[in-house]
């Protein structure tokens, strides 16, 4: 099939890249000249695990190829809007001005029957408002669909969710439109992967009801680990206990700094004005606690820095291990690592920031802070180290070697990816969110 992915930002490019290896001619269209001109080259222009090998085979064979004009993207027999919905400024509820400007620079375009099938992240009732205006706007008029097929993506592991996703939500008003979707998808789902076909307002709310069910686990497995710290309890302990019940499982039982990235935190915000728009803002609070704890995260790990520091950051060197919200990516958006660096600078810390992928843009989202190429030049003369992604690398780190490197053997695990055991037998004082001192 001939499809057009417009939005070619981390959802779009990983999209494109997929259904052009399941053998669909695809064209990705994008504003932005920036991310266009790797992606022609077979590039990411962000970081995720195999994503750059899918994108080069794509462009040599000639089944995927990029552009900034969107007229390039008529003719497709379906569209995909896979365009940003970050929070809107001012407000907690979405920004989708991105999502109705796609659309209205497509509309002119649709002089034939075709399929427009939204994957963005938006607020329920997103996609009535669009068919209405693109069946008044668009040449074909009525014989231009719409449809909803969410996306599940977890950053790091993107092209797997893709290739081999464990589920595809297809919310369609037609058996026609149902069945392009299946035309689509027909390599995973004769692999065995289940649809759920249903409405356009049921297959809205699947991302961002998945995302708040994730956000509000976490928070409340920092709250655990609040009351694991002041009971001396460990977390640690206490979430194998936990994920040994197989009504709840071991998924999402990692305790921490808090949740980032650009999902969790804006979608949670997102649901929860909407509900509050659809009168429903008394439960909807619940979710408002649920991102308050997670903020708390960040202020207890500060707090608890500056403790160790005996009540005075000025001029004192700190070491941030981690500046991505989370490890295999280079997104800083809404970073827990980042805004704990960025905050403690603030209050007159020498912060070093060491990343093993995200260094560059935490440089362009905090250009005051100081980065550094390794472990070991981050944590030159530290008096407190603090580990804050999860990074698979840290967990490696030598703590017998780092003892010639800091100022003062302090460290704060705030992703419990540390050995607290081999930590502390190296001399170290070693502190981890929801252990106690044991």
């Amino acid at each position: 099939m001939l499809v057009s992915v417009i939005g070619t930002g981390y959802l779009g490019a990983t999209h494109a890249a997929c259904l052009a290896a399941c053998g669909h001619d695809v064209v990705g269209v994008d504003s932005d000249p920036g991310r266009i001109e790797p992606l022609e080259h077979g590039r990411a222009p962000f970081h995720e695990p195999h994503l750059d090998e899918l994108l080069d085979r794509g462009v040599r064979a000639g089944h995927l190829r990029f552009s900034t004009d969107v007229h390039d993207a008529a003719g497709a027999e379906v569209h995909f809007l896979c365009v940003g919905t970050p929070q809107r400024t001012g407000s907690r509820a979405a920004d989708i001005s991105a999502v109705h400007a796609a659309a209205a620079a497509l509309a002119p375009l649709l002089t034939r029957p075709c399929l427009v099938v939204g994957k963005s992240t938006v607020p329920v009732g997103t996609a009535r408002e669009l068919a209405t205006r693109l069946r008044r706007d668009a040449p074909a008029g009525e014989d231009v669909h719409v449809a909803w097929n969410p996306e599940f993506l977890r950053e790091g592991h993107a092209v797997e969710d893709s290739l081999r996703p464990d589920r595809l939500v297809f919310g369609v008003e037609a058996d026609e439109d149902d069945q392009v979707l299946r035309d689509v998808y027909v390599e995973m789902i004769n692999g065995g992967v289940p649809v759920v076909r249903t409405d356009l307002a049921t297959a809205e709310l699947a991302k961002v009801s998945a995302n708040v069910m994730l956000a509000a686990r976490i928070s409340l497995v920092n709250l655990l680990a609040e009351v694991c710290e002041a009971a001396a309890a460990d977390i640690g302990d206490l979430t194998t206990v936990l994920g040994l019940d197989e009504r709840i499982g071991p998924h999402f039982l990692s305790p921490g700094v808090g949740y980032g990235g650009g999902c969790l935190p804006k979608d949670t915000r997102a649901f929860v004005a909407r509900a509050e728009e659809l009168g429903v803002a008394g439960p909807a609070a619940l979710l408002r606690d649920v991102d308050a704890i997670n903020m708390r995260q960040r202020a207890r790990t500060i707090d608890w820095t500056v403790a160790l520091l005996d009540g005075r950051v000025q001029g004192r060197r700190i070491a941030v291990l981690g500046a991505a919200f989370k490890a295999d990516s280079d997104d800083v958006r809404d970073s827990p690592a980042l805004d704990v660096a960025a905050t403690l600078q603030a209050r007159g810390a020498d912060v070093v920031v060491h990343d093993p992928k995200a260094a560059a843009n935490a440089a362009r989202a905090k250009p005051g802070l100081r980065i550094a190429d390794g472990v070991e030049a981050a944590c030159q003369g530290a008096e407190v180290v603090l580990v804050l992604t999860d990074w698979e690398e840290f967990r490696g780190i030598d703590p017998v070697s780092l003892l010639d490197v800091v100022a003062r053997p302090q460290v704060l695990d705030g992703r419990l990816t540390l050995d607290p055991h081999k930590w502390r037998a190296a001399g170290w004082d070693f502190h981890a969110l929801g252990r106690g001192a044991r």
